[in-house]
């Protein structure tokens, strides 16, 4: 029962993970941020072998996929320092993500919460084909919202890291115990032996 009910725990926190992940990659999408595009693609690959691991009691898949939430960890507390600009981090590097191939920057800053979006004509300042706009009446700002969205992340990412590490441990020591008590790579199955067969000649006897 315990090992029902830790399985299925794995896969909700699985589920809602792709979930936010999905969620998350729309965003990123819109707003072209090629760096997170990248991870999330990643993950999304390694909740979903997570996923099958859990329901085909594969215990290596689960070690990979605890491993790949520690790098998920990673990724999502330098989100949080990236926009909350946590020592020498700033915002205005968009080499970090867009790869330094647009001026974008996240699709929340002009379609947050309450967000009044005022274009400025005839300014000097916008390269070309772009446009120089300010945003005002925010009830929530950008930035805050990407936290807060990787703060997500990583608290379901730490209760997947558990159940991962105690369901690959499950499955583990019930692997050992069928190959201990009856599994046929402790005994080695051997097919059955042909018998011999000996031809019986017919025996004449002078009369």
């Amino acid at each position: 029962m315990g090992k029902c009910d830790g399985r299925c725990t794995l896969l909700v926190i699985c589920s809602l993970q792709l979930v936010a992940a999905l969620q998350r990659q729309v965003f990123d999408f819109l707003g072209y941020q090629w760096a997170p595009i990248l991870a999330n693609f990643l993950h999304i690959m390694a909740v979903i072998l997570g996923m099958f691991g859990t329901v085909q009691f594969r215990f290596r898949y689960l070690i990979f996929y605890a491993v790949w939430l520690v790098l998920w960890v990673g990724w999502n507390s330098f989100i949080i320092c990236f926009y909350l600009e946590v020592g020498n981090l700033s915002q205005d590097k968009d080499l970090l993500m867009t790869f330094n191939t647009s001026l974008h920057r996240s699709w929340w800053m002009e379609h947050g919460p309450g967000c009044l979006v005022t274009p400025v004509l005839d300014s000097h300042m916008a390269p070309d084909d772009h446009h120089v706009i300010t945003v005002s009446g925010c009830l929530l700002d950008y930035q805050y919202i990407e936290v807060l969205s990787s703060a997500i992340q990583v608290l379901l990412a730490l209760f997947g890291f558990v159940y991962a590490c105690y369901m690959s441990k499950v499955f583990q020591d019930d692997e050992d115990s069928f190959d201990f008590i009856g599994g046929f790579d402790s005994y080695g199955y051997q097919p059955p032996q042909k018998s011999s067969h000996l031809q019986l000649q017919p025996l004449y006897t002078a009369g």
